[in-house]
């Protein structure tokens, strides 16, 4: 069993360093308006897709013939977690890509270094969140996710900026449209870090806890 979650974990980090790298692409690509890397980034996208079936197919069967118990039952079902996230994490990124490049001709009225800053935030979560799981460091999980107010408030504050542009400009309202659209993927990919870390927490504390604080007002609201 150790040998096989052994493995398991390889594949795990494996695909976390492809999401991580393909992030990183696809941000460069937002800032340089370059997109020579965006066959890569679909391409690697279609790796990725491939890893998460595998890594849950190997989940399923160490449940299915080990049996396990306690946390390293917890365990798997938050590397079943993990893969999932990753994956919808990777796809926000590949709308990044697209996005990117039609955005590189947009009016310079439409600034976009708050998508910037939400990538490179997403980026910064991804990286800590999946430290913590190796390190089984909740803690660290929950700083991971408290990132994501960042990512929120960018969002928030960009929505309302497109929002006066739309009605000052309505000649921008396609661009400008495709920008928000873009945050909002921008702000779902930090969800699905969240999610991560959520997940972590479970695994050492055998506990669920909100890690979203915008969810958990709604919630209480």
């Amino acid at each position: 069993m150790m040998k096989e979650m052994e493995e398991l974990r390889r594949e795990l980090t494996h695909m976390a360093g492809k999401v991580h790298e393909n992030l990183g692409k696809s941000l460069n690509i937002l800032k340089t308006g370059n997109g020579e890397l965006a066959d890569d980034v679909k391409n690697t996208g279609k790796i990725i897709d491939e890893m998460q079936l595998r890594i849950e197919d190997m989940v399923m069967v160490l449940i299915a013939t080990q049996q396990p118990v306690a946390s390293m039952l917890r365990e798997l079902v938050t590397v079943f977690k993990l893969a999932t996230n990753l994956e919808r994490i990777d796809d926000y990124g590949i709308h990044l890509t697209k996005a990117a490049i039609k955005l590189s001709d947009r009016p310079a009225s439409l600034s976009i270094e708050r998508i910037e800053r939400m990538a490179e935030t997403g980026q910064e979560m991804l990286k800590t969140a999946f430290s913590a799981y190796l390190a089984r460091d909740d803690n660290a999980a929950r700083n991971a996710a408290a990132l994501d107010d960042k990512i929120d408030k960018e969002h928030k504050a960009l929505t309302d900026e497109v929002l006066v542009i739309i009605k000052e400009k309505p000649d921008l309202a396609k661009p400008a449209a495709r920008l928000l659209r873009l945050s909002g993927h921008m702000e779902r990919l930090g969800d699905h870090i969240t999610n991560i870390c959520e997940a972590i927490v479970y695994m050492t504390e055998g506990s669920h806890e909100e890690l979203n604080p915008v969810r958990l007002n709604i919630v209480q609201a």
